[in-house]
Parts: structure tokens; C-alpha cells; sequence
């Protein structure tokens, strides 16, 4: 056991740390995350590898899980069609081996996580707001020293980090009646994001505490449907979400929107909705965003439209299944979006509130910001929902080495 403690130590240390991590080097969460992993992984198997297989397996056998790997399978699937092979593998290989470390992560660390950790991870928050904060304040000094790229934007993934870590983390503490760190969390976390330039980020801030304050004092179906209407909106309009932009968004608002490009990004939308509306059965396949001007669908979309299929990405994670995956990869995404909400009903209320913030929080984000493959976005999901699932049912939450096995 004391082999298994040291690995647990070592894991508890890593989770707690990512968000001041990645305030230092902004991609390194798919490395924090991935050691962490492996500690935790090196823990259960040295505390009872026979109790290993049973602890990955078993949730596996759900009807989320089979939503999920069924996405996962419809996504490799359209490697068969992809116009760019080597450009899907390239993203497949940067996303799969941080998602494999997020599963073992979020099956492995709830229940082996010690005692420690929790206020590790306020304390690395703590620094990661104050960072940003400060270092936006005095004109980057922190990137000048470390010689580092110059530009307010290099804050924008770590405050997005804040912004999916900082509720799990603070419901862990709360539970763990350390109410003051909790506040704190949220308190420092807020700071990063708000004096970050991410409008994204600040969206998700905002999104996140209005959901989990509406599924605190609402009855709880009420939250879930909010939740689940916001879900499936977010994948039915989003072929169209260029267009309704564009007739609705007043030019004063995007005036006031200026930092955050709001106009291309309307006619980003716009472009990839067209292509989407030009094929939308099976999509062009996994990780072609990239070189999206350069598929055979994009030629059939107007040359005025087209230049902006070049971006790289559609800046909407749901547009992008859409565009890469087609009608069916759209209907397994909204199944198991739909099975993670049914999922996150039975929890008590608290922790349901928190789950709910979260999902607001990442679904917001989603929708106005980065590439869905991206391995830093899928590490902070994944040690998001490890602080989740290791709020307990009640009681003390978290353990030390002198427990004993869970």
C-alpha cells in the first residue's frame, strides 16, 4: 500500500496543479493530465490489479458510455472518406491518447485522491487568476521574462481551464467543509477570467453560475430541461446559427464585441453553415476543418463564402460535428449529451447544480470558440469531471494514505 500511496500522491499533486501549470506553459494540460493518469493507473494496479479491470470496465456498460463510444466509432468510421487522411490521423493522435488519460483519470482518482489535493488545486487556482490578473495588468511581464510569445491572448486557454476546473474543484472543498477555499476558488478563478480577453471564457463564467444557480433554486426537472433544451438547440441551430446571427445581431453590438471578431466569426458560421446545408449527411470526416477550403463540398459553396472555410476551425464545436461528421454524428452527439443529462439527474442537488453549471460552462464555450479535437480543452474536461465524480455522496470527501482501500 505505501507504493500505492506514493502514486496516488504523486497523481493528487499533478490534478491539483494543472490550472497554475498551464498559466505557465498554456498547452501542457494534456501532459499533466496524461501523468496523471499513469500515477493513479500505477496506484489501483499496485493496491489490487485484479480490482483494475472491474473499476475501467464497468462503466463502459452504460447506456452513456455506448452513445459516446458509438460517436467515437461513427467518427473513425469517416477516416473511410476523409479527403485528408494524414490531417484526421494527425488530430485523431493528438485527441484519443488525452481522452484515453481522461478516462482512466476520472475512473481511477475518485476515491484515491489525497486529502491534500483539494486545497493543492485552490491554491494552484489562487495563483492562476492572480497570474493572468497580473500579468495582463503589467503589460505581460511574466511572458517577457519567461521570453515568451507577447500577446494578451496567450491567457485565453488557461482561463478557460479556470473556468471548467473551478466549480468540481470548489464543490469538493465545500463538501470537504472547507467552505472559506471554496469561495476562494470560485473568488480567484473569476478574476482570471474576467480580466482575461477571452470573451468565450468570460461566457462560460457567466453561463456556468447562472445554470448551477437556477438548478439550485428550481426543481430539479426544471434545470435538467433547461439544460437539455440549451443542449439540443445548440446542435439543431448550429448549421444555421451564421445566418440567424446575421440578421438578428445589431451592428452596435457587434461594435461593443469588436475584441472578440464577432463579425467574422458570424461569417465563419455562415460559411461553414452553407457547406454543411450543401452535404449534410455524412459530413467531409474527423479533423478536416483544418484544410476545410480545400474538400470537395467547399468547392460547391459560393466563392465569396469560401475564403472563410479556411480558418482552420468554424470557432463551434457543434458546427464542426456537423461539418466533419455529418447528420449522424449530430444525432449521436445530441444522444449521449442527452444520456450525460439523465445521468446527472440522480445526483444530489449540489452536486447536480455543479454538474449543470459545468455543462453550461463547456457548452457555452463550445459554441463560439476553438477546435472540439483539441487535446488542452479535452484535458481540462477530463480533470473537471475527476473533481466531480470525487465529491462524494456525503461526508468527508477525499483520502489519505491511512484509510486504507475504498
Amino acid at each position: 500500500m505505501r507504493a500505492a500511496g506514493r502514486m496516488y500522491a504523486a497523481g493528487g499533486a499533478l490534478l491539483g496543479a494543472m490550472p497554475l501549470a498551464m498559466v505557465l506553459a498554456n498547452r501542457s494540460s494534456p501532459l499533466v493530465v496524461g501523468l496523471a493518469a499513469l500515477a493513479f493507473l500505477a496506484g489501483r494496479w499496485a493496491e489490487d490489479a485484479s480490482a483494475l479491470r472491474r473499476a475501467l470496465l464497468s462503466p463502459l456498460r452504460t447506456p452513456l458510455a455506448g452513445a459516446a463510444l458509438a460517436f467515437l466509432t461513427w467518427a473513425l468510421v469517416s477516416l473511410a472518406w476523409s479527403p485528408f487522411p494524414a490531417a484526421s490521423l494527425r488530430v485523431l493522435g493528438e485527441f484519443l491518447p488525452t481522452l484515453l488519460a481522461a478516462y482512466l483519470l476520472a475512473c481511477l482518482a475518485p476515491g484515491r485522491i489525497p486529502a491534500f489535493a483539494p486545497r493543492l488545486g485552490a491554491i494552484a487556482i489562487a495563483l492562476a487568476g492572480l497570474l493572468i490578473a497580473v500579468d495582463l495588468a503589467s503589460d505581460l511581464a511574466l511572458e517577457r521574462m519567461l521570453g515568451r510569445r507577447v500577446a494578451a491572448f496567450v491567457h485565453n486557454r488557461p482561463a478557460l481551464t479556470l473556468d471548467l476546473v473551478a466549480g468540481p474543484l470548489a464543490l469538493v472543498l465545500w463538501k470537504d467543509r472547507a467552505r472559506g477555499l471554496a469561495a476562494a476558488t470560485l473568488a480567484f478563478a473569476s478574476l482570471g477570467v474576467v480580466r482575461s480577453i477571452s470573451g468565450a471564457a468570460q461566457l462560460g463564467l457567466l453561463a456556468g453560475a447562472a445554470m448551477a444557480t437556477l438548478a439550485l433554486s428550481l426543481p430539479r426537472r426544471v434545470g435538467i430541461g433547461l439544460a437539455g433544451l440549451g443542449l439540443g438547440l445548440a446542435l439543431v441551430l448550429a448549421p444555421v446559427e451564421g445566418d440567424l446571427l446575421a440578421r438578428a445581431m445589431p451592428e452596435a453590438a457587434h461594435e461593443r464585441l469588436v475584441q472578440s471578431s464577432s463579425r467574422a466569426r458570424v461569417a465563419i458560421a455562415r460559411s461553414f453553415g452553407a457547406a454543411v446545408a450543401a452535404d449534410p449527411w455524412s459530413g467531409a470526416g474527423v479533423g478536416t476543418s483544418a484544410r476545410f477550403a480545400e474538400t470537395a463540398v467547399a468547392q460547391t459553396v459560393p466563392p465569396e463564402m469560401r475564403v472563410l472555410l479556411g480558418v482552420g476551425h468554424p470557432h463551434n464545436s457543434f458546427l464542426q460535428v456537423w461539418a466533419e461528421l455529418g447528420l449522424p454524428g449530430a444525432v449521436l452527439a445530441a444522444l449521449t449529451a442527452m444520456l450525460m443529462l439523465a445521468r446527472i439527474a440522480r445526483l444530489p442537488r449540489p452536486d447536480c447544480a455543479a454538474a449543470l453549471g459545468l455543462v453550461a460552462c463547456a457548452a457555452s464555450i463550445a459554441f463560439v470558440e476553438h477546435n472540439g479535437w483539441a487535446a488542452w480543452w479535452t484535458a481540462g474536461l477530463g480533470a473537471a469531471i475527476t473533481w466531480m465524480r470525487a465529491a462524494p455522496q456525503g461526508g468527508a470527501i477525499v483520502r489519505s494514505e491511512r484509510d486504507g482501500p475504498a
